[in-house]
C-alpha cells in the first residue's frame, strides 16, 4: 500500500471506529475493587472481537495472575521484516461524582467533534487507534505484529509486569508502540520520551486510645489529625519546594507548556500561584512532586467534639525518570519519622513503587516515526515528558533493551483523563490512527530498521 492509500483507509474507517469507540466506552469497565467484575470481562470479550476483524492470524484472552484477562494477538513478521508489539489497556478509572459530569460518564456522547465519556481518551482509544491502524492494511500486513491489551492498567497494573518476565518470548519485539499518552495541544505531534517513576505509601498517626471529649480534654491531649497535618506540611517549603533531603529539582531539556497554558489545563483558579521553582518542564517532567493523595479522617458532616487518635493519609510520589523509587519513598519515610511531633506512634504500610523511563530519540523507528507523524499532523512531532507513570514500560525497557519504545496516543493534555468531563476529539484520533498506520508502513520499508 501507499501512504496516500493508507490515509484513505483510516479516513474510511473513522465512522465505524468512532461508533466502536462508543460502545466500548459504554462499558464501565473499573477494575478497581468493590466495582463489579462482569463490564471488565464484557470490555475483555468486545476488545477480544475488535482485534479479531483486524485480520491478526491469531487473537484470545489470555490469563494475568490476579488479574483481570489481556487481549493478546499476533501475526507472523514476513521474512526479514521487523516485529512491533501494540500496547494499551481497556480497564478505566471509576467515574467519581456523577454530578462533576455535563454528561453521563458511560454513556458517550458526541459534542463539537469530541466523544466524552469516561475512558474515551484513557485509553480505550488507544485501542480503536491500534485497531484502525490495522484495518488500513486489510489483512496483509507488512510487518510482524503483537498486541497485548491489559485489563488492570488502572489499579495494580504491576500484575501485567509479572506475566511480561514470565511470557518474554510472547512479546518479544523489535519496538514496541505505548498508545496511553497524548499531545500537549490537540494538532500539536509530540513523542512522549520520559517518565516519571512512582512511589506510594499510607502513613498512620496514633495518639490515644480512643477519641476524648475535646472540651474536657483539648489542649493537652496530643491530636493525631493535627500531627499528621504538622507531619504533611513539612515537606514542603513556603514557595512549594520540596524539603525532603536528596530529592534535587531536575532539567528538562526539551519546552515544556508556558504558564498561561499550564493554569488553563490545571484549572488553576484566578488569583492562586503555582508552586515549586525551575521551569514547568522541569517541575512537570525531571523533579520530584509529592502529593497527599487521600485522608482517613472524620468527616465534617459527622465530626463530633473530640480530639482525633488516629489519622491517616496516602502520599503519592513522583520520581524523575533516573530516579530510584525505593530510595525515594525511604527518604520520604525517614523525613516524616523526624518530623513527627509530640512522641507520636508513627507507621508506614502499603508501599508501591514503579520505575520512570527515559527514552532514546535517535534510533531507526523513532526516525520512522517521525516522518509518520509528520506526515499526518503536519509537521515533525517534538520531544515532550510526562509527569504520570507506566511503570510496565521500565519493565518493557529491562525485558527488550534492544527495543526502542515509542510513547503517543490522542490523551491531549485537555483530555480530562482520571478526571470529570473526560474527551477525546476525534479529528486527533483520526490524526493518530493515520500515524501509526504510516508507521508500521515505514518500518516495512528496506531501509527501516536496517532489513
Amino acid at each position: 500500500m501507499t501512504p496516500d492509500q493508507i490515509e484513505s483507509a483510516v479516513a474510511a474507517a473513522m465512522p465505524q471506529a468512532v461508533e466502536e469507540l462508543r460502545r466500548l466506552a459504554a462499558i464501565p469497565s473499573v477494575a478497581f475493587p468493590g466495582h463489579p467484575e462482569e463490564p471488565v470481562y464484557a470490555a475483555a470479550a468486545m476488545v477480544e472481537d475488535l482485534l479479531r476483524s483486524t485480520g491478526l492470524a491469531r487473537v484470545q484472552q489470555v490469563p494475568v495472575e490476579g488479574s483481570f484477562p489481556a487481549v493478546y494477538g499476533e501475526s507472523p513478521a514476513p521474512p526479514g521484516a521487523p516485529t512491533v508489539l501494540l500496547y494499551a489497556h481497556y480497564d478505566v478509572q471509576p467515574a467519581g461524582d456523577p454530578a462533576a459530569w455535563r454528561t453521563p460518564p458511560f454513556e458517550p456522547t458526541l459534542i463539537d467533534g469530541q466523544l466524552f465519556g469516561r475512558g474515551t481518551a484513557d485509553d480505550k482509544s488507544g485501542v480503536i487507534s491500534h485497531v484502525t491502524a490495522l484495518r488500513a492494511f486489510q489483512g496483509r500486513l507488512p510487518i510482524g505484529i503483537k498486541v497485548i491489551i491489559e485489563g488492570q492498567e488502572e489499579y495494580a497494573g504491576e500484575r501485567l509486569e509479572a506475566f511480561v518476565e514470565r511470557n518474554p518470548e510472547l512479546l518479544r519485539a523489535d519496538a514496541i508502540v505505548v498508545a496511553d499518552t497524548g499531545n500537549p495541544r490537540i494538532g500539536d505531534p509530540a513523542v512522549t520520551t520520559s517518565l516519571r517513576g512512582m512511589a506510594a505509601f499510607t502513613v498512620e498517626v496514633r495518639t490515644l486510645r480512643e477519641p476524648v471529649h475535646s472540651g474536657s480534654f483539648g489542649g493537652a491531649a496530643p491530636d493525631a489529625l493535627a500531627a499528621l497535618m504538622r507531619m504533611l506540611t513539612s515537606l514542603h517549603d513556603d514557595n512549594g519546594d520540596i524539603r525532603v533531603p536528596g530529592l534535587p529539582r531536575g532539567a528538562f531539556l526539551g519546552q515544556g507548556p508556558t504558564e498561561e497554558e499550564f493554569r488553563k489545563t490545571a484549572g488553576v483558579l484566578d488569583g492562586v500561584s503555582l508552586v515549586g521553582s525551575g521551569s514547568l518542564a522541569d517541575r512537570l517532567w525531571s523533579s520530584y512532586a509529592i502529593t497527599v493523595t487521600g485522608l482517613d479522617v472524620p468527616t465534617v458532616s459527622g465530626a463530633i467534639n473530640a480530639v482525633q487518635p488516629l489519622a491517616r493519609a496516602r502520599v503519592t510520589v513522583r520520581v524523575p525518570p533516573a530516579g530510584d523509587p525505593k530510595t525515594t519513598v525511604n527518604a520520604v519515610v525517614e523525613f516524616l519519622r523526624q518530623v513527627a511531633p509530640w512522641g507520636v506512634q508513627v507507621g508506614f504500610g502499603d508501599f508501591t513503587v514503579g520505575s520512570g523511563f527515559q527514552a532514546d530519540s535517535g534510533g531507526k523507528a523513532r526516525s520512522a516515526l517521525n516522518r509518520a507523524m509528520e506526515r499526518a499532523f503536519g509537521r515533525p512531532p517534538r520531544d515532550v515528558g510526562a509527569g504520570g507513570s507506566i511503570p510496565l514500560v521500565s519493565t518493557l525497557l529491562k525485558q527488550f533493551p534492544a527495543a526502542e519504545i515509542l510513547l503517543f496516543g490522542a490523551e491531549d493534555e485537555d483530555a480530562a483523563i482520571h478526571a470529570p468531563n473526560e474527551r477525546v476529539d476525534l479529528e486527533e484520533l483520526r490524526r493518530t490512527a493515520t500515524a501509526e498506520a504510516l508507521f508500521l508502513h515505514e518500518l516495512s520499508l528496506p531501509s527501516a530498521l536496517g532489513v
